[in-house]
């Protein structure tokens, strides 16, 4: 009991500010990491009360960059941290916070996707699946490329009840871009329902806490790709209508008949790809690519804009039946 009344009291010591840090470390946000820096403390301290009492309890932290969660985590009164962190940059600040909370925060340098969760907290911890969650917490800002295959291995290991879950029912207290929580959290009839909202909430209790602004990071987030949303749907969904072929078969559909094969040319020619790649081959960085030669083929023929494959064959269809009745 001595040693909670410690915890529950416990404030880090002076510490340069998280700001300071960045720039002591030169710290920039990687955009290719989809990296997006939480600076300030009251925010972060916000989304830190919605894990509950933290006081006495062991957590994991995933991503912690340049510290702001992983401050207020230990401020919180968390008797066991431990981060996870891949970008070796991030390291030397880590360090700097576990020196300031001895023996309370433990660094592992690697990539959670691969990261072994369920031999890194004590046994003792753990409770039957039907009981109270165990004393174990998962935090993290988590960044845009590695949050739809994060949870849906998560999601895969409380179906096992392995990893992180091997403990007993362990609570998860993450940060989303929007269109990811929308999806985690869409109810019936949503636009936003998906394939990740029933795996989601058939296996858990899915709750949208609140929502970050995005002035608040640093950099703001912005989407990977920078054009219009109907722009990139009409690019993917083409695409993605032939997932077993190569790629240019679907995008050949964004344009008419009549000059079909010379505009896919020089689109696949602008975006640089190997044109035997396939739908799900397709790095994000790809479709960037083929989204902005898209939209240089659009602003030279602003009627490409409008077109749809579809139309096209029902009108030709249309012809045809008219031509039929003519005939007879």
């Amino acid at each position: 009991m001595a040693t909670s009344g410690k915890l529950a009291s416990f404030r880090l010591p002076p510490l340069p500010t998280v700001s300071e840090l960045v720039k002591l470390y030169n710290l920039r946000a990687e955009k290719q990491l989809s990296q997006n820096f939480l600076l300030d403390l009251r925010l972060t301290d916000k989304i830190v009360r919605q894990a509950g009492n933290l006081k006495g309890t062991h957590v994991c932290e995933v991503g912690p960059g340049p510290g702001g969660l992983t401050r207020s985590i230990l401020n919180a009164g968390a008797a066991d941290l431990l981060v996870v962190e891949k970008d070796s940059r991030f390291i030397p600040g880590l360090k700097l916070l576990s020196e300031a909370a001895p023996r309370r925060l433990r660094i592992v340098h690697g990539d959670i996707l691969t990261y072994r969760m369920d031999s890194a907290f004590p046994v003792k911890i753990s409770r039957p699946w039907e009981e109270d969650p165990p004393k174990l917490n998962i935090i993290g800002n988590l960044p845009f490329s590695v949050s739809t295959p994060l949870i849906i291995k998560w999601l895969e290991q409380v179906a096992n009840r392995s990893g992180p879950f091997s403990y007993g029912r362990t609570q998860l207290t993450l940060t989303f871009q929007k269109e990811v929580a929308e999806r985690l959290t869409a109810s019936t009839s949503s636009r936003q329902r998906s394939r990740l909202s029933i795996m989601s909430q058939y296996l858990c209790t899915v709750h949208s806490c609140f929502t970050i602004p995005g002035k608040a990071f640093v950099p703001k987030p912005e989407p990977q790709i920078q054009q219009p949303f109907k722009l990139v749907e009409k690019v993917v969904r083409n695409i993605f209508q032939f997932r077993r072929k190569h790629f240019y078969k679907g995008l050949e559909k964004l344009f008419p008949e009549a000059c079909r094969v010379e505009l896919t040319h020089e689109m696949i020619a602008r975006a640089d790809l190997d044109p035997t790649l396939r739908p799900t081959e397709l790095k994000i960085t790809q479709f960037r690519a083929l989204c902005d030669a898209y939209a240089h083929l659009c602003s030279l023929d602003p009627s490409l804009v409008n077109y749809e494959h579809r139309e096209e064959l029902r009108q030709n269809k249309q012809g045809v039946i008219c031509t039929r009745l003519f005939c007879l």
